[in-house]
């Protein structure tokens, strides 16, 4: 295949998934976001083996990363409804952390523009265990930051899963063109170097007999 099929667009695709994958999972390490941590190790193995098929011709390898990919978008709608507070869900809560720790989205803090302090502890000494932290002027909010990253993350998905059908497509009818020829030039060698003839039975003529009677007397 030339370098302007499908195939080769899939290939980049996957390497810019690649990238966006591993930027954004540097940000959630450091925001201790453990579901999306864990959703993006499994993105990265799944793009990795898919962008292998790819390269090495595996249909079944890029229906793996296709099946995924709809997971994958899935899981991406479900965030961007996470953070803007969409169907009773509330980005308050710890759902990304599964419940063992108060961390929220690395942006939150450290987003374009935003001036952290950190707040003394009350002065009744209630709760002296907590760190307040004071977040001004952000130029963008953290949770729209975090729909932007799942935006471009179900962008890339759609068009890979687009292009990863057109490929197994394109694979499964090269394939069938190969069985088909083979096949058809099996047959015709055949036809060509064999030849069927019919079997005739031999008929003994009555000259041969006495001669056949005369041998079996000596």
């Amino acid at each position: 295949m030339g370098c302007c099929t499908g195939r080769c667009s899939l290939i980049c695709l996957c390497a810019l998934q690649l990238i966006s994958a591993l930027e954004r999972q540097i940000f959630d390490f450091l925001g201790f976001q453990w579901a999306p941590i864990l959703g993006n190790f499994l993105h990265i193995i799944v793009v990795i083996l898919g962008l292998f098929g790819t390269i090495q011709y595996r249909p079944r390898y890029i229906m793996v990363y296709t099946v995924w990919t709809a997971l994958w978008v899935t899981w991406n709608v479900f965030i961007i409804c996470f953070y803007l507070e969409v169907g009773g869900l509330s980005k308050d809560t710890d759902l990304m952390t599964f419940n063992i720790s108060v961390h929220r989205s690395w942006w939150r803090e450290h987003g374009p523009g935003c001036v952290r302090r950190v707040l003394p502890p009350s002065a009744h000494g209630m709760m002296d265990d907590y760190t307040y932290v004071s977040v001004t002027g952000c130029i963008v909010d953290f949770q729209y930051l975090e729909v932007i990253h799942s935006a471009v993350q179900i962008l890339l998905s759609l068009v890979g899963f687009v292009y990863a059908c057109y490929v197994i497509s394109i694979s499964m009818e090269e394939e069938d063109t190969f069985d088909f020829i083979g096949g058809l030039d099996t047959h015709s060698y055949y036809q060509d170097h064999v030849e069927l003839k019919p079997v005739k039975p031999v008929e003994i003529s009555n000259d041969i007999e006495p001669e056949m009677r005369l041998l079996n007397l000596t």
